[in-house]
C-alpha cells in the first residue's frame, strides 16, 4: 500500500515538473500601431487548438505578464481594435494593434470636453484619424478636413484659408478652431486664417463638430468647430524624419521623436516648409512649427499634462486674379512687396485627477502670445489723380491671453446619469496699429515700392475679458435612450482705448462695451446595437468683433448674432463595421446678423439687421469589405438663403447667399494589395457644384471636379510616397466672387506631383 502511494507521488511530481518545464514566462507591451501610445484593457488569451483561455489584461501602461505553454499562440482582443494572433517568439513582445474601421463606440472629446463614445453624442461629429493623416501626407489642412461630409476649407494658398461648414464659404467669424479642446484665439479677434497657426506634424487626429457648439465652447462655434487633438508621448522610443518636394516650388521637412521614461513621457514634433517660384508670381512663403507635449503620471489617477507650440509664418500676398487674368491664364501679380507675417506661441498646463470610477476633474491654464503683421494687398487703392501712385497700410495686430478652465464630471448610478460642470476665464489684452504708406507704381501697373510718411491711420488697445460657466447633464431614462441638456453663460467686456483723436477716420471714442448670452442645447440619442439615431436643438452666438465696433468715428449699438439649429441624424453599421453609414439633416436660422446699413443721411454703419436660413443634408459612407480595400464617400446638399437683408440700400431678401454651392462631394478609394505588403494606392475625387458669385444672384460660377492620386510603399523602417494632386490638371478657382470692384478668382492648385521619403525610428 505504501509503495502504491509512493509511486503515485512520484508520477505527480514528474507531471508537474514536466508541465512547468514546458511553460515559460513572457511579458510585453501593447501599443497603437499608428500613434505608438499604450493600450490598456486588452485581453490576452492563449489559443490551443480550438480553445481560448484568457490569462492577462494589459495595464494602463499597456504592459502584461503571463505564463504560457510551448506551442501556444497569443490572441489580443479589444473592442476598439482589430483582433491579432501571433506566434510566440521572444520572451519580450511589442505588440501593435490597428484600430477597427468606423465604430459607433469611437472615443471623442468634442462632445462634453471629456472622453466620450461617439454614439452617445446628439450631434454630427466626424473624425479624421491618425491612419488617414499618415496616408494622406497632407501639406495643408484642407486636404484632410475636406474629406468630412459638409466641410469645405477654401485653399487661399500657403495654408491660408476660408471655411464652409453649414455656411457659405466665408471669412466671417462663424467657425471655432480649437487645439485639444481650447480655442487657439481669443473671442472678438477672429482671424479666418487661424488654422495656419496649427502644427500639422503634431496632429494625432482631427474632430469636426458640425452645427452650433456654443453650449460647450462659447462664442463663434456657429457653423461648426474644428478640434485638432495633438499627439501624446509614445509608450516606446519612436519617431520619424520625413522630407518631401513637389514640382511647384514646395519643400518640407518633418521630424518627430518621443518616449516614455517611467512616469514621464515626452514627444517633440515639428516641420519646416517653404515655397519659392510657385504657380503665381510673388507667392513665396515659409513656416516653422514646433510642439512639445509632455505627460507626468504621479499615479494611475493623477496626471500632469503640458504642451507648448511655436509658429513662425511668412507669406507673400499676391492677391487674386481678375476676370481678364483668369481668362488668359495670366499668373503674374502686380503686388511685389505685400506680405502676411505671423508669430504665435501658446502653452498649456493641465492637471487631471480621477477620484474614482464615477468622478474626475481637470484644471487647465493656458497662455497665448500672437503677433500678426501685414502689408495687405486688399488695402491698396490707386490714386484718382496720379496713375503712378497708390496708397495702402502696414498694420500690426497683437494680443496675449491668460486662460483658466476648471471642469468636473460626476457619474451617478441613478438612471446612469452624468453631470459635467465648469468655469472659465479668458483675459486677453490686444493692440492694433496701422500706418499709412505711399505706394509707387510703374508704367505697366505694378506696385513696385512704398514709403511711410509716419502717418497713423489707427492705433488702439482693447482689453477683452470673457467669463463663462457651463453645465451639461445626461441621463438614461430607458434602455438605449440617452437625453442630454447643456447650457453656457458668457459675459464679455471690451475695454476699448483709442490713441487717436475723434477727428481721425478711426476716431471711435474710448468706451467699455458689455455683452452677455445664455446658450442652451438639448438632444437625445437612441442606440440599438449597430444602429443609432439622434436629434438636437442647439444655439450658437457671435458677439461683435472688435473691428465691427471700433472701425469708424462712432461706436454702433450691436448685439450678439444668434443662430438656432434644429437637427436629426443617425448612423448604422453592417456586418462588423464592414459598411458604416451616417447622416444628418439640419436647419440653421440666423438672426441679428451684422450687416452694413445705409442711414437717412447717406452714411453707413454696422447694425443687427440680417436674417438667414441654412438647410441641408450631410451623409457619409465607409465600406471596407476586406483588409485590402477601403471606400469612403462624403457629401452634402444644402441651400443658404437671405430671409432679410437690406445692405447699403440694396435688398437681397429671398436671394441665395453668394459663394454657397448646393452640392459638395468627396470620395476616395484606397487599395492595399495583399501580394505587395506595405504598398498602397488611392484615388480621390473632389466635386463642388455651381454657386452665385454675388448676393444679387446675377452671375454663377460652374464649380469644379478635381482628382487626386496617392501611392506609398513602406518596407521596414523606410517609407516612400508620391502624391499627384489635380492629376488631370483641371483649371479652376477655389472660390470666385463678384463685387462692385469686379470679378475675383482664387486660383486652384494646378497639377502637383510631390515625392517624399520617411525613416521611422523604433518598432
Amino acid at each position: 500500500m505504501k509503495l502504491k502511494y509512493f509511486l503515485l507521488l512520484v508520477a505527480t511530481l514528474f507531471v508537474t515538473i514536466t508541465t512547468l518545464c514546458a511553460q515559460r514566462i513572457i511579458k510585453g507591451k501593447i501599443i497603437d500601431k499608428e500613434t505608438k501610445e499604450a493600450i490598456a484593457g486588452v485581453l490576452i488569451s492563449t489559443n490551443t487548438g480550438a480553445a481560448y483561455h484568457t490569462h492577462a489584461i494589459s495595464n494602463l501602461e499597456g504592459d502584461f505578464k503571463m505564463s504560457i505553454k510551448e506551442g501556444d499562440s497569443l490572441v489580443f482582443t479589444d473592442v476598439n481594435y482589430q483582433t491579432k494572433r501571433i506566434k510566440i517568439g521572444s520572451r519580450v513582445l511589442i505588440v501593435e494593434l490597428s484600430l477597427q474601421n468606423h465604430r459607433l463606440d469611437q472615443v471623442v472629446v468634442s462632445g462634453d470636453r471629456f472622453n466620450q463614445n461617439r454614439k452617445d453624442i446628439p450631434a454630427a461629429i466626424s473624425v479624421v484619424s491618425k491612419h488617414t493623416i499618415n496616408e494622406t501626407k497632407a501639406t495643408q489642412l484642407d486636404q484632410l478636413v475636406n474629406k468630412v461630409p459638409g466641410v469645405f476649407m477654401v485653399d487661399l494658398g500657403n495654408e491660408q484659408h476660408e471655411m464652409s461648414i453649414r455656411q457659405p464659404m466665408s471669412t466671417k467669424s462663424l467657425f471655432l478652431y480649437l487645439e485639444d479642446g481650447i480655442p487657439i484665439r481669443a473671442t472678438g479677434l477672429y482671424n479666418h486664417n487661424a488654422l495656419l497657426e496649427m502644427n500639422m506634424a503634431a496632429m494625432q487626429r482631427i474632430e469636426v463638430l458640425k452645427g452650433p457648439a456654443s453650449a460647450q465652447y462659447g462664442a463663434e462655434a456657429v457653423g461648426g468647430a474644428i478640434n485638432v487633438i495633438t499627439t501624446s508621448p509614445p509608450a516606446i522610443p519612436s519617431g520619424k524624419l520625413s522630407i518631401q518636394k513637389d514640382n511647384n516650388g514646395y519643400n518640407r521637412i518633418d521630424a518627430q521623436a518621443g518616449n516614455t521614461f517611467g512616469k514621464f513621457g515626452a514627444v517633440l514634433s515639428g516641420y519646416f516648409a517653404d515655397r519659392k517660384n510657385g504657380p503665381i508670381a510673388y507667392s513665396d512663403f515659409h513656416k516653422t512649427a514646433i510642439t512639445l507635449n509632455t505627460v507626468y503620471a504621479f499615479s494611475n489617477s493623477l496626471k500632469w499634462i503640458n504642451s507648448a507650440t511655436y509658429i513662425d509664418y511668412y507669406s507673400d500676398m499676391s492677391g487674386s486674379l481678375d476676370s481678364a487674368a483668369f481668362a488668359r491664364k495670366d499668373f503674374s501679380s502686380d503686388y511685389t512687396f505685400t506680405y502676411r507675417r505671423v508669430k504665435a506661441f501658446r502653452a498649456k498646463s493641465e492637471l487631471e485627477k480621477q477620484w474614482n470610477d464615477h468622478s474626475n476633474s481637470r484644471l487647465t491654464f493656458m497662455y497665448r502670445n500672437n503677433n500678426t503683421g501685414q502689408n495687405p494687398s486688399y488695402y491698396i487703392k490707386d490714386s484718382r489723380t496720379n496713375p503712378l501712385a497708390a496708397s495702402g497700410q502696414i498694420n500690426d495686430n497683437r494680443f496675449q491671453s491668460f486662460v483658466g478652465i476648471a471642469q468636473h464630471q460626476q457619474k451617478f448610478d441613478w438612471l446612469q446619469s452624468k453631470l459635467t460642470v465648469g468655469l472659465s476665464a479668458d483675459i486677453s489684452p490686444s493692440h492694433y496699429m496701422a500706418n499709412y504708406i505711399n505706394i509707387q507704381k510703374n508704367a505697366s501697373g505694378k506696385y513696385v515700392s512704398y514709403t511711410s510718411p509716419d502717418s497713423l491711420l489707427t492705433k488702439y488697445s482693447t482689453g477683452i475679458n470673457n467669463y463663462a460657466a457651463f453645465v451639461q447633464y445626461e441621463l438614461n431614462p430607458f434602455n438605449h435612450l440617452k437625453i442630454v441638456g447643456a447650457a453656457r453663460y458668457d459675459l464679455f467686456s471690451y475695454n476699448f482705448k483709442n490713441a487717436l483723436s475723434s477727428s481721425a477716420v478711426s476716431g471711435s471714442p474710448s468706451s467699455i462695451q458689455h455683452f452677455q448670452r445664455l446658450t442652451p442645447k438639448v438632444g437625445f440619442t437612441y442606440n440599438l446595437n449597430s444602429i443609432g439615431f439622434y436629434g438636437n436643438y442647439a444655439q450658437g452666438f457671435v458677439p461683435p468683433q472688435v473691428t465691427d465696433l471700433f472701425n469708424n468715428v462712432k461706436v454702433p449699438f450691436l448685439k450678439p448674432q444668434v443662430f438656432d439649429n434644429y437637427e436629426i441624424g443617425g448612423w448604422i453599421s453592417f456586418v462588423r463595421n464592414i459598411l458604416y453609414v451616417d447622416w444628418s439633416l439640419y436647419r440653421l436660422d440666423g438672426t441679428n446678423e451684422i450687416i452694413s446699413v445705409r442711414n437717412d443721411d447717406g452714411s453707413f454703419e454696422n447694425a443687427n439687421a440680417g436674417k438667414t436660413r441654412h438647410t441641408g443634408i450631410e451623409y457619409g459612407l465607409h465600406f471596407t469589405p476586406n483588409q485590402q480595400w477601403e471606400l469612403r464617400v462624403s457629401g452634402t446638399d444644402a441651400q443658404h438663403k437671405f430671409i432679410q437683408d437690406i445692405e447699403k440700400g440694396v435688398d437681397y431678401s429671398g436671394n441665395e447667399m453668394s459663394t454657397a454651392p448646393h452640392f459638395l462631394f468627396n470620395t476616395e478609394a484606397v487599395y492595399h494589395p495583399a501580394f505587395i505588403k506595405g504598398f498602397r494606392i488611392g484615388v480621390e475625387w473632389q466635386k463642388m457644384g455651381s454657386y452665385f458669385m454675388d448676393d444679387a444672384n446675377t452671375t454663377k460660377y460652374k464649380g469644379f471636379n478635381v482628382f487626386n492620386l496617392r501611392a506609398g510603399y513602406q518596407m521596414e523602417n523606410v517609407e516612400l510616397w508620391v502624391n499627384a494632386l489635380n492629376v488631370l490638371n483641371k483649371y479652376y478657382s477655389d472660390i470666385a466672387t463678384k463685387s462692385s470692384y469686379g470679378y475675383s478668382y482664387n486660383l486652384g492648385n494646378p497639377f502637383t506631383i510631390a515625392f517624399g521619403v520617411s525613416y521611422h525610428f523604433g518598432k
